[in-house]
């Protein structure tokens, strides 16, 4: 089952839900609307939710899209959920690091590695 909102597409990969962000530049507030809408909903339905948020195509993303990471995060955690972030390029990579994001997210090099951390 592949759903394609826009700006992103969304599979099932056995119980983890995958998200991958389709957009190479996640900068305008009517893009980062959608997308947390829909990620949202789909969280509030699954409790709890198992998600990995591939960000392979991703270049460039604005602090909103930041934080609707964070609130997302918040979320899964409130729902007794799992989040991975995976395939964050190196320039957006130096901007969770900066922001020590990469403290709160746990970020993995690859959707494989993810999924497996979400399952296990």
């Amino acid at each position: 089952m592949e759903e394609k909102p826009a700006g992103m597409k969304m599979a099932k990969k056995g119980n983890v839900t995958v998200v991958e962000l389709l957009d190479r530049k996640i900068l305008d507030e009517f893009s980062i609307a959608t997308i947390s809408d829909k990620i949202f909903a789909l969280v509030d339905q699954k409790s709890p939710a198992a998600l990995v948020v591939d960000f392979a195509k991703v270049d460039h993303m604005s602090s909103s899209a930041l934080g609707m990471l964070i609130t997302l995060h918040k979320r899964v955690r409130e729902r007794n959920g799992q989040l991975r972030l995976c395939n964050i390029q190196p320039s957006i990579y130096e901007i969770f690091a900066i922001t020590r994001l990469n403290e709160v997210f746990q970020i993995c090099k690859t959707r494989e590695e993810a999924i497996g951390q979400v399952t296990a």
